[in-house]
């Protein structure tokens, strides 16, 4: 097959519309072809699609540049303008003198910047302004530490949230029409009666005082001749939490406001733009009560139908909004995808738990809304109340997950009546309805309100697949789907926690399960986000929060829940697993200097270089239940991350030329690993700490521990999880340090037999106990907790690179990656399959038992280079199909082969029942 270019990506989104970048980074990918590796790349921009055509490159023209480098190539040509459309496509050149040229890509520059807009803010007038949430907080630290129940506020009186309008005119065809818009906390826009686009939460979560994000929307299509109308109905989000209901917390950044400009191009070359102003008129929406943590209540009488269509008459309750300041962050485009309702969930059955309470069951713990559908009398209110679980007497049970959230409908009466939220959301399963019977029950015909329908409709953002796992054991094909649901439903603008009760973008969790994510989803643009948001949450001493956006501040005595390095960290090994997946290096560069002050600071707050505070081993098994680090000293794993870092740093200076620092932070590496081993290693025991498993772990996984001990370490570890019944006393932070010990210890064996047993709390253990996402707690279906996190979620990197054994790493010096297919053929599984997409293209393995051998189909992506391992006693019994591959030697019980690209079976005599 000749060479072919299959995906283009700009700033890791394919054809964005409305990006900020002044100089963009591009990427291209490969179809399957005979070629082995890109020789070199043209890059041609221009401005208009039939210039490209026609081999006009008159914005840009890189020329022939001989490299392998395909992405995160950066634009170098005259400065872009404003709110225009750019295509390009590439030329590639294989090492064989093939040639390939990309499909057309596209991409849409922004505003570009505050001057370029021509809106202002606008808010509803001081009377429609809703009344003022009491400020004081709650104390966010004792619900994340276990040691309270969250507290709720008063109930207070206050008005509907606001909506806007504007009339216009279009006079003459339109060529192309946008509408760039921001509005705070989320806004729903509107255009001649008509939802525009199918994204949800915009914009997303920020620190508003420092980066507040504007969307883009093509509105040519709906646009009509003569009079058009544009409307806005905005809603709290974090930008303004009253309270109200539970909160986990109460802070403001104001009242909610909106920045809108609508470009209009026509086809005679005339532009007109309209913003936002005091020419826009407002109202009070049905919209009573929003709150990112209580819930939301619609009121459908308060609705004014045609508010947002041409022909709208009835100005009454309509006046003049107002000119408001603008917030203080820098407003810049979006750069993630936007989040949707990606899935829809039925009914799978229905119970009365108490006369007139109804609980509909989804059958999945998800996060989003319920949508209503619904008819009954003009007035009548129906109450809903999500749950992830039940209470013994089968209702809705918010014990866990923030209480009170509940959301609220009165009927405008007449035809049937459909609802769902805009600006709140949930984790559950469970939807309890009252003041309502569901269709076809006895009371319909009391006059009462009837439950035509309920749809669980699931929100996470429009993010490609980019891989996938299947094997032949039922049990680990569950636990993959239990912790991609929780990943999906903690994943918005920001990697949430848990979906309900704190919904905050918690830091560890971003590295930790890093490779999991990146593994099944192209995450690429959403990880830039989270970085500019750690950027953004970091102190002028150099310490970085643990949660980003940092909403709330945690003050002694819990500052341990706001500088943790295995939190904090993130912002250094994200950076560098963007790098690795993605071949980004750009945001290296974008964050060289905040991440080498965070190392700074953590230098500057050791003791000895020892770092004595932080959250350690958060929620390990331990006597006290799911909590504060139990088994392993805090410093031990806090130090431990802090080598991990100072490691990472090394190699990320030398990359970009910053040879000094590198040197420093080497010197660095080696002064934390003494201390760390003279404070916490027992030589005669072969022992870190009390040696728990995290203890032992992180050390082996990290590189502190001392080579000639490294055996030894190991089967200690080996032995406390086998004197254990095959059970790990590991949490959020050691967990994935234990499978990673074990797996490059050869002894994947283990760790499929301790994800597996069902009784006892872990993965088969949630299974076993009906859980549908993966729970806060190992024993989460039974303890309680969130039934919605996915930090312990670290078994699915192993299943990919492990079971499978399909991992993967960008070479810099190259520009091309690494493919390596290692799989662990454990005893009493026939077969097993992943798939990834990397950016040079599908990278592929599957084995299965066939007959006594050990049957293994590979795919290499064009420029990447593979190395396979397949069980063998010798070269003699690998027998292969497909292209040439280079037998490299036999270690530990594996031929290894290095390959180009291509297709290859590969098939063994021996190893098919082998422990590896």
């Amino acid at each position: 097959m000749p060479l072919t270019i299959a995906k283009l990506w700009i700033e890791g989104r394919h054809n964005p519309l409305g990006i900020d970048a002044e100089t963009p980074l591009f990427g291209w990918s490969f179809g399957p072809a005979e070629t082995q590796y890109q020789r070199a790349y043209r890059i041609a921009v221009a401005s208009t699609e039939e210039r490209l055509a026609n081999g006009i490159a008159d914005v840009w023209d890189s020329g022939t540049v001989e490299s392998g480098r395909h992405t995160s190539v950066r634009y170098a040509g005259p400065a872009l303008e404003p709110r225009r459309s750019y295509f390009w496509r590439v030329t590639v050149w294989d090492d064989e003198g093939g040639q390939a040229e990309s499909p057309l890509g596209l991409w849409e520059t922004g505003q570009l910047g505050a001057d370029n807009w021509t809106g202002r803010w606008i808010g509803a007038p001081a009377q429609l302004d809703p009344a003022k949430a009491d400020s004081a907080s709650t104390d966010p630290a004792a619900a994340k530490a276990g040691s309270a129940e969250p507290k709720t506020a008063a109930a207070i009186e206050r008005l509907p949230l606001p909506q806007f309008r504007r009339v216009f005119s279009i006079r003459g065809p339109v060529r192309r029409a946008r509408i760039y818009i921001s509005g705070l906390g989320h806004y729903e826009l509107r255009l001649n009666g008509t939802k525009v686009g199918d994204s949800e939460l915009d914009p997303g979560w920020t620190d508003y005082d420092r980066t507040v994000l504007y969307a883009a929307h093509d509105v040519t299509a709906a646009l009509r001749q003569g009079e058009n109308v544009v409307g806005v109905l905005l809603g709290n989000g974090f930008y303004n939490v009253a309270g109200g209901r539970y909160a986990k917390f109460k802070d403001s950044y104001g009242e909610p406001k909106c920045l809108a400009d609508l470009f209009i191009e026509y086809e005679d070359g005339r532009t007109e733009t309209i913003g936002t102003d005091r020419t826009w008129r407002t109202a009070p929406s049905p919209l009573t009560f929003s709150c990112i943590y209580g819930g939301e209540d619609y009121d459908a009488r308060l609705e004014q139908e045609g508010w947002d269509a041409p022909g709208f008459a009835k100005d009454g309750g309509w006046t003049w909004a107002a000119e408001v300041g603008a917030p203080s962050g820098k407003l810049i485009a979006q750069p993630s995808p936007p989040v949707k309702v990606m899935r829809r969930f039925q009914a799978a059955a229905v119970t009365e738990p108490k006369p007139g309470i109804f609980v509909y069951d989804l059958g999945q713990n998800f996060s989003g809304w319920p949508e209503l559908e619904t008819s009954g009398p003009e007035g009548a209110r129906i109450k809903l109340t999500p749950a992830e679980l039940l209470t013994e007497d089968g209702m809705a049970n918010q014990k866990w997950s923030g209480s009170p959230y509940t959301l609220n409908y009165t009927l405008k009466g007449g035809a049937a009546e459909r609802w769902r939220l805009r600006f709140t959301y949930y984790g559950f399963r469970y939807v309890q309805v009252e003041g309502a019977v569901p269709a076809g029950h006895a009371a319909a015909s009391e006059g009462k309100p009837v439950v035509l329908g309920i749809e669980g409709q699931m929100l996470y953002p429009d993010v490609p697949a980019a891989g996938g796992f299947r094997c032949s054991d039922r049990m680990l094909n569950r636990i993959h789907e239990l912790i991609n649901m929780a990943v999906l439903s903690n994943m918005k603008s920001v990697f949430t926690d848990c979906p309900h009760r704190e919904k905050l973008g918690w830091l560890e969790q971003v590295h930790l399960m890093g490779p999991a994510v990146m593994f099944n989803y192209d995450i690429e643009a959403l990880l830039a986000k989270v970085l500019a948001d750690i950027a953004d949450a970091q102190q002028p001493n150099g310490m970085v929060p643990t949660t980003a956006p940092e909403y709330v501040v945690f003050r002694e005595p819990w500052h341990m829940f706001r500088d943790a390095a295995a939190w904090g960290g993130t912002f250094i090994l994200s950076a560098w697993e963007m790098l690795q997946r993605y071949g980004n290096l750009a945001v290296l560069e974008r964050h060289y200097e905040g991440m080498k002050r965070y190392v700074d600071y953590l230098s500057a707050k050791s003791d000895g270089l020892i770092l004595r505070e932080g959250l350690g081993d958060w929620y390990d098994i331990g006597p006290k239940g799911p909590g504060f680090s139990q088994n392993t000293p805090v410093p031990l794993a806090e130090t431990a991350i802090f080598y991990g870092l100072a490691v990472v740093m090394d190699k990320i200076a030398r990359l970009l030329g910053r040879y000094d620092d590198a040197s420093a932070f080497e010197r660095l590496a080696a002064s934390i690993k003494a201390a760390f081993n003279d404070a916490f290693f027992d030589p005669a025991e072969a022992s870190y700490a009390e040696g728990s498993d995290a203890a032992l772990a992180m050390p082996l996984a990290i590189g502190l521990a001392p080579e000639e001990h490294r055996a030894a370490l190991l089967d200690r570890l080996i032995r406390n999880i086998e004197g254990r019944g095959w059970q790990t006393t590991s949490g959020d932070v050691g967990h994935r340090y234990v499978l990673l010990a074990l797996a490059r210890g050869g002894r994947s064996d283990v760790i499929f037999r301790m994800s597996c047993h069902t009784d006892k709390p872990g993965y088969g253990y949630q299974v076993a106990n009906g859980a549908t996402t993966l729970t806060e707690a190992w024993d989460g279906p039974t303890v309680g907790k969130s039934q919605n996190h996915f930090m312990l979620g670290h078994l699915e990197e192993w299943l990919y690179t492990g079971l499978a054994g399909l991992d993967y790493r960008y070479r810099p010096d190259t520009g091309r990656f690494a493919v390596t297919v290692k799989p662990h053929a454990a005893d009493g599984i026939d077969w097993a399959e992943a798939w990834c997409e990397l950016r040079a293209g599908r990278a592929g393995v599957r084995w299965e038992r066939e007959e006594g051998t050990l049957k293994m189909k590979v795919d290499i992506p064009v420029n990447a280079e593979g190395t396979i391992f397949i069980p063998a006693a010798s070269a003699d019994d690998v027998e292969l199909q497909g292209p040439a591959a280079e037998l490299l030697k036999l270690e530990a019980g594996y031929a290894v082969l290095r390959t180009g690209s291509g297709s290859f079976v590969l098939t063994s005599k021996i190893g098919a029942g082998a422990r590896r």
